[in-house]
């Protein structure tokens, strides 16, 4: 590595050497428990994912072999700590933290946190994120983990990248063979190399008995556990559970996905082998004990699988738009893995050399966009945080490695409150030919419009702001890659501003799918460009067609394709008001 560039001011509060040309910063605040060593892992995780350097033979007790490394491994790291145990974080601290990165000179602002989400002018993450973009840093959030109900997500600030957690086609596979030869494929990280090949009793305790805890398996009174598989539906006493079976001497359990959680496997460190498995496929294992009086299965452990057409489907626990602050504004943004993610970790869980760790959460995906964000950085270094977040947005892909629209936890197709844009493209998004740019004090008219008083404005953007000298606009008026909706009347307009950063001389031309019961027009349908940094305006009309859906909301896409380029945003039309989608 380098040394840090010459604008570098941060500095390192560890009381020994510990930083170097990669770690270039570490601070901690009053929350950070007096160091900048990371408490819970938490912090580890998410750094080394954004900007991790080569490690050969990582894996995680025997899964996901291979050389870890982040998405920018060329990067610098500097880490603020504001948070001791995972959970105590102070507003004032995060504040503190964003303030003492952009004065260091950081280029991104990578935050694995969330708080219930409020106004923008007493949100410290969105105060904080305001003041970097100012000075040209780009700043990526996680979405949280509030899902998969709409209405339900935080750092919605469209001055921020927004993001959700997706899978990825990687699976830690483990397949039941059951008395009837159905089969069923289920994950597992803790798998074991001697397990018994043979038949074993298949027991489910909610049966038979007449407890309403037993189906969790935290009550096996009476029944039999030694030697045998017990199927357990999950609760969030699943653990403690596990562990019950265990001390009882069960063989291994068979872990039923709740209904909410669909196909996502949030994996877990189980020493008992326990093999986790969708909601559906948990209806099919219960119907086959109904159907004998004796009912058996064999585990068959086959470790880490590359392939899965389904990937990436959208994780259950991602939160979902609409945004309770500007529903004006599609968030989340983007999705990118955010499900069973290898990464370091401060120590090893399996008492030797390997410190990783298999991690999920949108705190785990927010770090891929970051990484992202920085080489892009790196190849476009004058390129605004507005313009990085269109060229991630407008190249993303929709559809999964079946050829088919991204899925939800249910494997029906996500809606764009789930997915945004869509799933991270890094290599498109290095070009994409056209970029919605926005300079900061663009989101004073925004702001203006959403009813912020002057001081709330000022407080936002650190200057004395008057709303009534201000040409207020509303939200779909802000010039954002995407496009969202809210049909208070029958005719919505807005203009959008598209800068060419492809080829100078390319003409672009439009492509509508509209959603169902609205009618799009653009004027013009063409854009000729005749130099690189050329602005263009077109003008947009969406106008709702009377009784033809009774859909609360539809979506479609708009997409100017040139000879080398596709830019595409989504478009969701809200046809009811924001807030009864928000309760769907």
């Amino acid at each position: 590595m380098p040394p840090p560039p010459p604008k570098w001011k941060g500095k390192c509060d560890f009381n020994f050497t510990a930083c170097n040309n990669k770690l270039i910063g570490a601070r901690y605040f009053t929350s950070g428990n007096g160091t900048p060593l990371d408490d819970d892992g938490h912090g580890t995780h998410t750094a080394s994912t954004a900007a991790g350097s080569f490690v050969p033979r990582a894996s995680s007790f025997g899964q996901a072999n291979g050389t870890a490394v982040g998405v920018a491994p060329r990067a610098h790291l500097a880490v603020y700590k504001v948070c001791f145990d995972g959970r105590h974080c102070s507003e004032s601290d995060v504040l503190a933290a964003m303030d003492a990165a952009i004065e260091d000179g950081v280029d991104v602002l990578s935050l694995s946190l969330a708080w219930p989400e409020g106004p923008f002018a007493f949100n410290a993450i969105a105060l904080g994120a305001y003041s970097a973009i100012q000075k040209g840093i780009f700043v990526s959030c996680a979405a949280a983990n509030n899902g998969p109900s709409h209405g339900t997500l935080a750092n919605v600030a469209p001055w921020i990248l927004t993001v959700g957690a997706s899978t990825i086609d990687r699976k830690f596979k483990v397949t039941t063979v059951f008395g009837n030869k159905m089969e069923i494929e289920g994950e597992a990280v803790i798998q074991p190399n001697n397990f018994s090949q043979n038949f074993l009793p298949l027991v489910h305790p909610g049966k038979s008995s007449s407890d309403p805890n037993a189906r969790f398996c935290t009550s096996l009174s009476g029944i039999d556990v030694k030697g045998k598989i017990l199927v357990c539906e999950r609760n969030e006493a699943f653990a403690v559970a596990i562990r019950r079976v265990e001390k009882a001497g069960g063989a291994g359990v068979i872990l039923i996905n709740q209904l909410t959680r669909g196909v996502t496997k949030r994996l877990e460190y189980l020493l008992l082998p326990t093999i986790q498995i969708s909601y559906s496929d948990g209806l099919r294992i219960k119907s086959y004990i109904n159907s004998t009086s004796e009912p058996v299965a064999k585990l068959s452990f086959q470790r880490t699988v590359i392939g899965d057409d389904h990937a990436p489907t959208v994780a259950f626990f991602s939160s979902r738009g609409p945004s309770t602050q500007s529903p004006g504004i599609l968030k989340p943004d983007i999705i990118g893995p955010g499900v069973n993610i290898l990464a370091a970790w401060p120590v090893s869980l399996e008492g030797n050399e390997l410190r990783f760790l298999l991690g999920s959460g949108t705190s785990m995906a927010c770090p891929h966009l970051s990484g992202v964000a920085a080489l892009i950085k790196s190849v476009h270094p004058n390129w605004s945080p507005a313009a990085i977040k269109s060229a991630i947005m407008t190249t993303a892909d929709t559809i999964n490695l079946a050829n088919n629209p991204i899925e939800d936890q249910n494997l029906s197709p996500a809606d764009f409150f789930a997915t945004g844009a869509g799933q991270v493209n890094p290599s498109k998004a290095a070009e994409p030919g056209l970029v919605y740019d926005v300079e900061p004090n663009d989101y004073i008219p925004y702001l203006c419009g959403l009813q912020y008083t002057d001081r709330e404005v000022g407080m936002i953007t650190q200057q004395k702001v008057n709303c009534s000298r201000v040409l207020s606009i509303p939200e779909l008026q802000l010039n954002y890659p995407s496009f969202s909706i809210i049909f208070g009347s029958r005719v919505q307009t807005c203009t959008r501003t598209v800068t060419n950063v492809g080829e100078p001389n390319s003409s672009y031309v439009v492509k509508i799918s509209a959603p169902p019961g609205v009618d799009v027009a653009v004027k013009p349908d063409k854009l000729d460009f005749s130099k690189l940094k050329q602005k263009l305006t077109y003008e947009l009309t969406f106008t709702k067609l009377l009784n033809v859906t009774n859909s609360n909301f539809t979506q479609g896409f708009l997409t100017w394709t040139s000879s080398k380029h596709l830019v595409r945003s989504p478009i969701v039309a809200l046809m009811d008001d924001w807030e009864v989608i928000g309760n769907v």
